[in-house]
């Protein structure tokens, strides 16, 4: 059964960070369903597909396919997504290669991008591998939205930004 609640996939090295505080502050609701990538063995991306038992992949994207709409919240960590966050994008390389048949069930879902950090503005190309993943996978990119932790205040959850974000999924 499908979820109409979206799935938030959250890839801090810090579960209870600034990425989390601002997902509490914005999704203040109890129907949210929030997924710690901290909380599950995701092993690196192989040419032979030969991972451990304890490798927990293929729960996470049981997990993702249950539901139609998928948040990526993402601290900026150098300029780019978290460590985290890049080995699930690695890992999707076996959707599209060994398993095929579970990727193309992802067609169709809407992906948008949630990131933190102290630079300014979001950093140039930073989405690009969202929006790029999501047309690969033949998914829709709804778009993002950006947290400076050095300016943006805890009271934003009202702002019309914040507004026209949620307003792109149900």
């Amino acid at each position: 059964m499908k979820e109409k609640t979206p799935l938030i996939i959250s890839g801090s090295a810090r579960g209870e960070g600034d990425t989390k505080l601002y997902l509490d502050l914005i999704f203040n609701s109890p129907y949210k369903r929030v997924i710690n990538l901290l909380d599950f063995n995701i092993c690196h991306y192989t040419y032979d597909a030969k991972y451990p038992t304890t490798d927990e992949f293929d729960k996470l994207v049981n997990e993702i396919l249950k539901h139609d709409t998928i948040i990526f919240a993402t601290p900026v960590y150098w300029y780019s997504m978290s460590g985290h966050m890049k080995i699930l994008f690695d890992r999707f390389t076996d959707l599209v290669t060994i398993k095929k048949e579970v990727g193309r069930k992802l067609k169709g879902k809407s992906i948008l991008l949630f990131a933190v950090g102290a630079d300014p503005e979001i950093p140039e190309g930073f989405e690009i591998p969202f929006k790029l993943t999501a047309k690969y996978l033949d998914m829709k990119y709804k778009g993002y939205i950006y947290f400076n932790t050095q300016k943006d205040s805890l009271k934003e959850q009202k702002s019309d930004r914040v507004k026209q974000f949620l307003n792109k999924f149900p």
